[in-house]
């Protein structure tokens, strides 16, 4: 080509060019003024790679490099970028290729500041990344994250976007240790943040040692919130029932306010339990739980003599309200209900304090205050069980309504200076339905036959003036006005059989109707304190004061249930005549018979001291200690009667001593009258004036190590053990679904510096409780003691991770350990393990779990017990 030619072609490029752009000029200008549907807003600029502000800085140094458009940060470096943060010894941008690459500094040190990178809530540390602004992928070596109580480590990682990542040669635990207790470690795995982790064959590795525990996949839900999911049950054997497998089942999270555990027992010789378990809760209204647990139980071999079948239930419910909820009203309810034997002969429920007090209760209530009114209403329905004989009693329901107490009398301003204006009226109405069967007749046609009802109203009045100046006076009045819907007629039936097997009895038919009765009584009451004390010159005691108030009181009350006798033939004999009344049987009892007139007479006394400090020249006040707590005598005479007026003396005592760790409580019953042959009370005063029918003493006795700790504070009440509180004597229950699991965690994993010191500390901390019973009983033929026994319980912590705690019993009387159980328990930072054992008795049994203390890895675990061979008879 020719100079010319070149020349020309340069020419016509630069025209079309000036073409070109004058043609553009001419189209966004036409697009400017034109009225059509297309207006600035539809015109998009296209997306910048780099979208936010990139901040940098560094503590050393930071190198820009203009032609190849990097910069390079060096020590402390970090970097950033909209809701990204990244900090690391070197980080070097590459704005041309739109990433930034980040790493640790290796020196004679080490290799340490390795790169930390967060986005939002996910954090991660890696020993280096190189992360791409416009796809944001990420390609990372050596990842540390944290999901979910999870710890990942990764040796290569590949981020895709913010919702995938995959990994190679992964190691994922709990434990929050640079050398982790236990880790599982797979080749890949997919993980997706705060959703799950999917990963392919792996195996746990225990203390950097592999075992030959192998999955060939794994799925980890990662979550905040509650997600359903399998229960894996356990495993083991008993001699009666075979090899099991209890606990298992599936959890319902069904929303955020609800939850439904269902759970499922089988065993190899056919017998089988299911339970229901659920929470509920809304803040600041109420919340509860509830569950339902059936057991089919079979012992012995089908067509042998000692095959036996049963069925037990058993519910429990408990909900409570918050007090901010409705000021003015309030629903709870405690309920535990169920067949007698369900404690005793259950496979999977270990609960020593029902199975060793033989009593269920229930109660479910209503209460409501009616604001302006001095009026309150209270809906109750209770239940009690006792699980020896197998009766049951229930109201279902009781109402109660009360009225506060009000002065109808009161002068200008509710001032109250005179007795009539100082007369306080009270009124409560009750009404009950009542229910007593047993638990062959629950829920049948004969327990609502059977069932009482009625009403009661209270009314009195009382008031108080003083007396010679010392003198205490109040008197008082009450009635009382019962309903009842039913009543009783008795009548001689000479062809039934009586108790006795002989022909003839009194039979009792119930009537259908409105009936009632009512009495009333009236009273007075003289008190009085009277003080003394004694004062000490020399010493640290400074005063002893002796405080004494005797009461003498006087009530009277007429005989109502003449007005209402009835009589009826007893037996063949026509003049062997029953007086009765139709009331008999009723919930409120029947009119009071014969007269009250009787005189009241107590004493109280209560001995105080005062004590200086040990420094004389202190100047801390005299400090107030009690003697005796009380030291009480109560009695009556009733004048109406024709013998025996005197009745039994009660008295009672009460101290503390050592620093009130130990309670002493002593109780006596002294009767003033002498027994015939037959050991029944005749009107002739003992020779010893008193006779002892009764005595009861109770002591109890906490001390721990903290008691000899000099560099502590003496205080009685710094530690949960003093006596003031009752031991825990009969120990804990066994669990019975993966209860060390689910227990309140603590953040144990973090051993602190603090910690690791005590680990080699001399100092062993202990408790121990005693509990010592004793009661007397004499009718005067025979006497002898009831109950004589020695409770005890306590813990050691042989260091701060090893911990044993016991509990146990002696029966004096018997000569005999009471109910015995062990406990043993150890730390093992990311793990747990407890033992408990009952070593003899009729209940012996023993459980032992090891298991990892994370929810998110709560099935990684074993457990193995062995339950108390259970009683059918």
């Amino acid at each position: 080509m020719s100079i010319k030619d070149t020349l020309q072609l340069k020419k016509a490029t630069s025209l079309d060019k000036r073409n070109d752009t004058l043609n553009k000029k001419k189209l966004e200008k036409k697009l400017l003024n034109s009225n059509d549907s297309i207006s600035n807003d539809s015109i998009t600029k296209p997306k910048e790679v780099i979208d936010g502000i990139i901040t940098h800085d560094a503590k050393d140094y930071t190198i820009q490099n203009a032609k190849n458009k990097t910069i390079t940060l060096y020590n402390e470096a970090r970097v950033t970028y909209t809701d990204i943060d990244l900090k690391a010894g070197i980080i070097i941008l590459d704005y041309k290729n739109n990433t930034v690459y980040a790493k640790g500094i290796k020196d004679s040190l080490g290799y340490h500041q390795i790169p930390q990178f967060k986005q939002g809530e996910q954090e991660s540390e890696q020993d280096s990344i190189i992360f791409n602004f416009k796809t944001k992928k990420a390609l990372i070596y050596g990842v540390k994250t944290i999901q979910d109580e999870i710890i990942t480590y990764g040796t290569k990682t590949k981020r895709v976007n913010d919702s995938t990542i995959y990994m190679r040669k992964l190691r994922f635990t709990t434990s929050q240790k640079e050398i982790p207790d236990y880790y599982i470690a797979t080749n890949k795995a997919k993980l997706v943040p705060g959703k799950k982790i999917i990963v392919g064959g792996s195996h746990l590795v225990l203390a950097d040692v592999p075992t030959p525990l192998y999955l060939p996949f794994a799925y980890f839900p990662l979550t905040d919130k509650r997600s359903s999911g399998f229960i894996i049950p356990t495993w083991g054997d008993s001699n009666s029932q075979g090899f099991f497998l209890q606990n298992g089942g599936y959890y319902f999270a069904i929303n955020d306010y609800f939850d439904l555990t269902a759970l499922g027992d089988i065993y190899t010789n056919g017998s089988w339990g299911l339970r229901t378990d659920s929470n509920y809760y809304v803040r600041y209204k109420f919340s509860g739980n509830f569950s339902v647990r059936f057991e089919n139980i079979i012992q012995g071999i089908r067509g042998l003599s000692n095959y036996n079948k049963s069925s037990n239930f058993n519910i429990q419910w408990s909900h409570s309200q918050d007090s901010k909820a409705s000021p003015n009203s309030r629903f709870s309810a405690s309920v535990n209900l169920g067949s007698s034997q369900y404690y005793s002969q259950s496979l999977n429920e270990f609960n020593n304090s029902q199975r060793l007090t033989n009593t269920l209760s229930s109660s479910i209530s209503y209460y409501k205050n009616f604001v302006g009114t001095p009026f309150n209403m209270n809906v109750t329905a209770t239940h009690q069980q006792n699980t020896n004989n197998n009766s049951i009693s229930m109201t279902f329901p009781s109402l109660q309504v009360n009225m506060d107490r009000i002065y109808p009398f009161t002068g200008k301003g509710g001032i109250k200076n005179n007795p009539i204006q100082k007369m306080g009226l009270n009124y409560s109405m009750s009404s009950q339905y009542s229910i007593t069967t047993t638990d062959e007749e629950f829920l049948s046609k004969k327990m609502f036959r059977e069932a009482k009802s009625g009403i009661q109203h209270n009314l009195s009045t009382n008031t108080n003036l003083k007396a010679l100046k010392y003198f205490t006076i109040s008197p008082s009045v009450s009635y009382k006005d019962v309903w009842y819907f039913k009543s009783i007629h008795k009548r001689y039936d000479s062809n039934v059989i009586n108790s006795q097997g002989n022909q003839g009895a009194v039979v009792n038919d119930t009537i259908n109707g409105f009936t009632r009765f009512h009495d009333y009584n009236f009273g007075a009451s003289l008190s009085t304190n009277i003080y003394g004390t004694f004062n000490f010159k020399k010493g640290r005691l400074k005063a002893i004061r002796h405080t004494i108030r005797p009461s003498i009181s006087y009530s009277y009350r007429p005989n109502f249930a003449e007005a209402h006798e009835l009589t009826v033939q007893n037996s063949s004999d026509p003049n062997d005549i029953l007086t009765y009344t139709p009331f008999e049987g009723g919930i409120y009892g029947a009119p009071s018979s014969g007269i009250s007139n009787s005189i009241g007479i107590s004493i109280n006394n209560v001995i105080e001291a005062k004590v200086a400090p040990k420094d004389p020249d202190s100047e801390e006040e005299l400090k107030k200690v009690t003697i005796l707590n009380n030291l009480n005598f109560s009695t009556s005479y009733n004048i109406a009667a024709d013998s025996l007026k005197w009745s039994p003396v009660s008295a009672n005592a009460g101290t503390r001593l050592f620093k009130d760790k130990l309670a002493l409580n002593l109780n006596a019953t002294l009767d003033p009258y002498q027994v015939n042959d037959r050991g029944t009370r005749i009107n002739k005063f003992n020779a010893s004036i008193f006779r002892v029918t009764n005595v009861g003493v109770t002591a109890n006795y906490s001390i721990s190590s903290q008691d000899f700790e000099k560099d502590e504070k003496d205080d009685s009440k710094n530690n949960g053990n003093g006596a003031q509180n009752t031991p825990d004597v009969f120990g804990q229950n066994l669990p019975n679904s993966n209860a060390f699991v689910n227990e309140t965690r603590t953040n144990s994993n973090n051993i602190s510096k603090t910690k690791v010191s005590k680990l080699y500390n001399s100092k062993i901390p202990w408790s121990l409780n005693l509990v010592y019973a004793m009661n007397y009983s004499s009718n005067g033929i025979t006497s002898g003691i009831g109950n004589n026994s020695l409770m005890f319980s306590g813990n050691l912590e042989l260091s701060p991770k090893w911990k044993v705690d016991f509990s146990s019993g002696y029966d004096i009387k018997n000569d005999a350990f009471t109910f015995t159980r062990l406990g043993f328990s150890r730390d093992l930072d990311s793990w747990r393990f407890n033992f408990n054992w009952t070593p003899f008795g009729r209940n012996t049994a023993y459980y032992f779990f090891i298991g990892v203390k994370s929810s998110v890895m709560s099935d990684l675990k074993w457990d193995k017990n062995k339950p108390p061979d259970r009683v059918l008879f």
